[in-house]
């Protein structure tokens, strides 16, 4: 049996929402402020994949701990950049 990569959209807003715990609204949000880029259909229906799922739930528990939505943006950033510069390190290694 193949397994899907995480970055594979599948889910409809509906579903992300539910997987996140989260209003469908709050997710249109975060893609408005650029936390999240779900894919599109052909028909522009959006569609989730497990990592955009992950974001959204880090973009929650960061507004959870008193994180506004344009430093989320920072921390995600942030996180993005330090992921990038630990997988060049271990490629040198």
């Amino acid at each position: 049996m193949d397994r899907r990569s995480g970055a594979t959209p599948v889910y409809s807003i509906a579903v992300a929402a539910e997987l996140a715990g989260l209003a469908p609204a709050t997710l249109r949000l975060y893609e408005e402020k650029g936390l999240v880029t779900p894919s599109r259909t052909d028909g522009g229906t959006r569609r989730y994949s497990d990592d955009d799922i992950a974001t959204i739930q880090e973009v929650a528990r960061l507004q959870e701990d008193g994180v506004n939505l344009a430093g989320v943006g920072h921390v995600l950033r942030l996180q993005h950049e330090n992921d990038a510069l630990r997988r060049r390190i271990d490629e040198t290694e």
